[in-house]
């Protein structure tokens, strides 16, 4: 029976468990490099025991950005501070993932502590993009409609970003089709409402993530595992809801997707999401049980025996932890001596065994 610490093989990488620390943005980087808080941040969580670390959402253009204070992967200098933080945290026994994204209309923010209004040009912000006009944070300026060429860049970005990511040592690849961001922007008709190739239909409005998905493809080895995460369901009506997202699923399984990663919402306010333990879980269970592909579950897993639950009853392949992981970087470990298991620990933490 699969447990919480049991290995999980994802084609040529082997995760040593099933907990994975969630992307988190960190809004601590300048023109997109990392630097000592991110090697700190992630590599803590490598040292506590989690086999998979995925880095918070990097972009892939500098107008990907959700923040100017976000990391970001759209030129060749970037690759060598991420190098250093991979190669920890392959050092500890962990896999180090990255995520690859594009905010969309939600880019050019600002810093969750000084706000989240819109940054404009003049303070070192951009021109937001989408797949239509959206009112902007200001309530007073909208973001570009992109067109047929600029998404052909976009798709471009993410093949050149993937190419960087391997270069810096990333084992795993997630593409961020979720929370209100690009990708998600393009699947929702509560955004895309588009008339060209790709609004309109189900296969239109996912047609972005294919394309992006097959360019990927073409520059990453056939053994190198590839994860999506998506916002399964807009939880408002006339959005893209669960259905949706295993017809998407199923398309992802035969494009040779490895895992769902199975989050929702970005269109709401968290106040009309009926937030709770385990909240999400379901929709990772959907998923999986529909379809048959491996999925990640998110949200609200806040102890070992939950996180062992979700695995152990089939409900997810693996179980990806935010906040938990902020306030307790060494859940893991804490996790395997309340379930009553041995695991292997750095050899300089071995006395905190007894």
């Amino acid at each position: 029976m699969n447990h919480l610490f049991s290995p999980l093989q994802l084609k040529n990488i082997i995760l040593k468990n099933r907990i994975v620390m969630s992307p988190m943005c960190q809004y601590s980087a300048e023109d997109g490099f990392a630097n000592d808080w991110h090697l700190v941040h992630l590599g803590s969580r490598a040292v506590g025991g989690a086999g998979l670390i995925i880095s918070e959402a990097m972009a892939i253009s500098p107008e990907g950005r959700i923040s100017p204070a976000d990391l970001g992967i759209w030129k060749d200098e970037h690759i060598a501070p991420l190098r250093r933080i991979t190669d920890f945290i392959h050092q500890q026994g962990s896999i180090a993932g990255v995520q690859l994204a594009h905010a969309g209309y939600k880019a050019s923010s600002s810093i969750p502590w000084k706000g989240t209004s819109l940054v404009s040009p003049a303070d070192g912000g951009w021109q937001p993009i989408s797949p239509n006009e959206v009112l902007l944070s200001d309530k007073k300026s909208y973001s570009k409609e992109i067109d047929f060429t600029e998404i052909q860049r976009i798709i471009n970005d993410f093949k050149m970003a993937t190419k960087r990511a391997m270069e810096a040592g990333f084992k795993i690849i997630e593409l961020h089709a979720a929370h209100g961001y690009l990708i998600h922007e393009f699947f929702s008709p509560l955004i895309n409402k588009r008339t060209d190739e790709y609004g309109g239909s189900f296969e239109n409005r996912t047609r972005i993530l294919i394309q992006i998905i097959d360019a990927v493809q073409e520059v990453i080895p056939t053994d190198f595992p590839l994860f999506v995460r998506i916002s399964a369901s807009d939880w408002v009506d006339g959005g893209w809801t669960i259905e949706d997202s295993i017809r998407l699923s199923e398309v992802l399984k035969e494009k040779g997707i490895d895992l769902v990663d199975c989050s929702s919402g970005g269109f709401v306010a968290p106040k009309e999401i009926p937030i709770g333990l385990n909240y999400q879980v379901p929709f990772a269970e959907a998923i999986r049980t529909k379809t048959g592909i491996k999925t990640g579950a998110v949200g609200m897993i806040v102890s070992a025996e939950q996180a062992n639950e979700i695995i152990t009853s089939g409900k997810a392949d693996l179980v990806f932890l935010a906040r938990e992981m902020l306030r307790n970087p060494y859940f893991p470990q804490n996790a395997a001596h309340e379930l009553g298991l041995d695991i292997e620990l750095p050899v300089q933490y071995l006395r905190g065994k007894k």
